[in-house]
């Protein structure tokens, strides 16, 4: 029976597509394994790879980025470039949009996620990017800020570690690769469970991700997230609240949420974005 069990599960565990978005919680490992950085490397083509990375987000974009590229070379990818965005000037630069019309990957780097949506929203370069995302043509990275962006709705900071209130929780608006949620990083490592709630209080239509530090968030085409690396996502999803006080109370009073619901996940579980299901990692299921 366990046996038949895994096996169906196996089946109906969805089959990896080529490209993916990877929402990385910040931290992931550069070293050792590098599974995460791995499997966005294999997404992007492998040994065909042509990776452009985006460290606009960063104060040292240079050092950043070149660390990347290092790494990535080292992996064997047959070309890794800098995108060194700084001004949004430098997104019309027709060099750079050739490289993002010809690329396989695009990783956006940590660092400020306002830094980041102010130098590329609305931008030729990121009209480009965003084509290509939604027409399955490139594989996209963000880890730390660079995860932050990817919702429509967007955490710009604020506090943690306090009971969920309007004034924990500053927002803005994100780059939109996957607008239904509202991602929050380095989660359970800077104790932001009620930040993420926070947020989502005030947009109760919208799912709250929240990423540990070198854990990601792998989104694939067909709706499916499937998480990879050592620390845990956390789903919270508000799709049968009955009733938030956050309409009617002050910045600093608790925030009240009922009947929210909320899922753990590590590696190998997967979630779906839009039936709101979850699907166990296949090697968990004991005989």
């Amino acid at each position: 029976m366990p046996e038949l069990q895994a096996k169906l599960l196996e089946m109906r565990t969805p089959q990896a597509t080529k490209t993916a978005v990877l929402v990385i919680g910040g931290a992931e490992d550069k070293v050792h394994g590098r599974e995460i950085l791995r499997t966005f490397f294999a997404r992007a083509g492998a040994n065909d790879a042509h990776i452009a990375i985006i460290p606009s987000a960063s104060r040292e974009p240079s050092i950043i980025g070149g660390r990347y590229i290092r790494i990535f070379e080292d992996m064997g990818a047959k070309k890794v470039e800098l995108l060194d965005i700084r001004e949004r000037e430098q997104c019309e630069y027709r060099d750079y949009q050739q490289s993002l019309e010809a690329c396989t990957g695009v990783f956006f780097t940590g660092g400020d996620q306002l830094r980041l949506c102010g130098v590329l929203s609305d931008t030729p370069a990121m009209d480009i990017i965003r084509q290509r995302v939604r027409s399955g043509e490139l594989t996209l990275a963000g880890t730390s800020a660079g995860a932050a962006v990817m919702g429509h709705h967007m955490i710009a900071g604020g506090g943690s570690g306090e009971s969920p209130n309007r004034s924990l929780v500053d927002m803005a608006t994100g780059l939109g690769f996957i607008p239904e949620v509202i991602v929050d990083q380095h989660f359970n490592n800077r104790n932001r469970m009620g930040r993420l709630m926070s947020a989502i209080a005030s947009h109760p239509d919208r799912l709250g991700i929240g990423i540990d530090e070198d854990t990601c968030a792998l989104f694939e085409r067909d709706g499916w997230l499937q998480v990879l690396g050592k620390g845990s996502v956390t789903i919270i999803d508000p799709t049968e609240v009955t009733h938030t006080n956050e309409p009617h109370v002050g910045a600093t009073e608790p925030l009240n949420l009922h009947n929210l619901r909320l899922h753990i996940l590590s590696h190998g579980d997967r979630f779906h974005l839009y039936q709101r299901t979850v699907l166990p990692a296949v090697y968990r299921i004991s005989s």
